[in-house]
């Protein structure tokens, strides 16, 4: 059996870098996306057990690809999206509730908590895909 897979998408490539290198560490498989669009381009998307994803982002913001996932497997459990961004507010934070991201964290954030959240996701994913 294959380890579950991990969607980063973020335009910050030392970003992208960094959270290749958590994921990997943890035993997960990932893949880096500069942008949503490539994402959503990609086969990806099909097998994803967690996405980790910038809000700020061109084009399409991680809200906007949030929205996105969860339409696409609105008859399903959904893809578990995790929301990451440097500048968070009260207006963003509902916004990502209501997209249906589990959680969205501000830059820096404590790289613990991400991985507890990624481990929450996989779980959900795990069960989505049984």
């Amino acid at each position: 059996m294959t380890s579950p897979l991990v969607c980063i998408i973020d335009d910050d490539a030392g970003m992208r870098t960094s959270l290749d290198g958590l994921i990997r560490s943890l035993g997960y498989r990932s893949m880096c996306f500069a942008c949503a669009e490539d994402f959503l381009e990609s086969a990806a998307i099909e097998e994803s057990a967690c996405i980790v994803a910038d809000v700020q982002m061109r084009e399409i913001s991680g809200v906007e690809l949030c929205w996105m996932v969860q339409e696409r497997y609105r008859n399903q459990n959904g893809v578990p999206v995790i929301l990451i961004s440097a500048f968070c507010d009260d207006r963003m934070r509902a916004g990502a509730k209501a997209a249906g991201a589990i959680v969205l964290l501000r830059k820096p954030f404590d790289g613990d908590e991400l991985v507890g959240f990624i481990e929450q996701a996989i779980l959900v994913g795990h069960t989505r895909h049984s």
